[in-house]
């Protein structure tokens, strides 16, 4: 399965950003070892069900260490028996854009 998936702390610093709370959850996502890719919306990451909630869990349980309240998005695409598909479905996608 691939989830994609958003944390927002309500707690921000001086400026306004959570840019801090942010990168201690993505550090949560990589050091998982389960595919996955950060952009300015979402991180996605590719695994099991119980392995890709159980980073989700711990990465919302970082966020709550350092904020009151914490929102989460989710959008997963379950399809069992494949893998690889976080770069795959881009790479196919690529390839018909290419011909």
């Amino acid at each position: 399965m691939i989830v994609a998936f958003s944390i927002s702390p309500s707690t921000t610093d001086e400026s306004g950003s959570v840019s801090e709370t942010v990168a201690e959850v993505v550090k949560v996502v990589r050091e998982s070892g389960l595919p996955n890719e950060t952009n300015a919306m979402f991180t996605n990451i590719e695994g099991e069900w119980d392995e890709v909630m159980a980073v989700i869990k711990r990465a919302v349980d970082v966020a709550l260490a350092r904020s009151p309240r914490v929102g989460l998005v989710l959008k997963a695409d379950i399809r069992p028996g494949h893998t690889g598909e976080l770069t795959g479905k881009v790479e196919r996608v690529e390839r018909l854009l290419r011909d």
